[in-house]
């Protein structure tokens, strides 16, 4: 793997008035890499996926795109990199193929090179019989995969998304998907933001925020896996006065979300008789698991994922 990475940021903050959006993030992602940044509403995801994609100016720390400082040369880091946005981009009134031809002489290209490239990156995506075909006759699945190939029209080694499955259907989910393994096998990286657990769990690895903060980076599996066994969930109408309880009688150490007792626990099946057992009158229903993203996000905020809503 090359040692330089395809992204790295380092020590990143932006405000918004008093607002401290992102608070001093540091990652670095491999080429070839596809990484997810996953947080709820406010998190700072999205602020994030601004800098990077040079929307707004970097106020403290710095970010390199394959070893060019966005900082320095924010023109140089345009051409290697390749945006969708949450937002369309794309005219409803123009047909595919003149969609892609408008947005490929922004880049640059022309004639019959801006031609081929466009058809071809149609036909990757599997719209070539759609080709004269109008923008606003299409699904959103299929929009999306035209802002898709017009993000990849000149070629870029970096592709930023932010939120791209919003309001797809599964099955046109699973396509990006494939499509995004298909880059990834040929050298592209991608980065994405989303707030769909689901999405985050196919990523190679993925950076959880909080507040502005990363609080988890790790690949899904891994960070799944650091919460040691089997997740236990009590439902109770005293939930901080259970959850003292139980961490006097059995040395554990609950958490209380949203009025429910939360512990982790290698072997959840065997402690649950115990539990019940000691403290029958003070539970109304248990619920045993394996450990979600949820779950990670819960034990390193102390929060449900979807509670917070300060703007991005």
């Amino acid at each position: 793997m090359p040692d330089t990475p395809a992204l790295s940021i380092r020590d990143v903050r932006y405000r918004y008035g008093e607002h401290q959006a992102v608070r001093g993030v540091s990652l670095d992602v491999a080429p070839g890499e596809v990484f997810a940044l996953l947080g709820p509403n406010g998190s700072g995801k999205t602020t994030l996926f601004r800098l990077i994609s040079t929307l707004v100016p970097l106020q403290e720390g710095e970010i390199d795109v394959l070893g060019v400082s966005l900082r320095e040369h924010p023109a140089a880091v345009r051409g290697h990199l390749g945006v969708v946005f949450q937002s369309p981009s794309i005219d409803k009134k123009l047909t595919l193929l003149e969609n892609l031809m408008h947005h490929g002489r922004l880049y640059g290209l022309g004639g019959s090179l801006l031609k081929h490239r466009a058809t071809e990156m149609i036909e990757r995506l599997g719209l070539a019989d759609k080709l004269t075909d109008s923008v606003e006759t299409l699904s959103g699945g299929q929009r999306r995969r035209v802002e898709l190939a017009q993000a990849m029209l000149h070629d870029p080694k970096l592709l930023v998304l932010d939120e791209p499955a919003t309001g797809l259907d599964p099955g046109a989910r699973s396509d990006i998907w494939k499509y995004f393994a298909t880059l990834s096998e040929e050298g592209v990286t991608i980065v994405l933001t989303t707030h769909l657990l689901e999405e985050a769990e196919r990523a190679d690895r993925l950076g959880i925020m909080h507040r502005g903060e990363l609080v988890a980076l790790d690949t899904p599996l891994a960070l799944q896996s650091s919460l040691g066994g089997d997740t236990i969930t009590l439902r109770t109408s005293g939930a901080q006065p259970l959850a003292d309880e139980i961490a006097g009688k059995f040395s554990l150490t609950p958490t209380v979300v949203d009025g429910t007792v939360r512990l982790e626990h290698p072997d959840g099946h065997q402690l649950i008789p115990q539990l019940v057992e000691a403290f029958g009158d003070q539970i109304d229903a248990v619920t045993l698991g394996k450990p979600t993203l949820e779950d990670v996000f819960i034990a390193r905020t102390g929060h449900r994922f979807f509670t917070d809503t300060e703007n991005e």
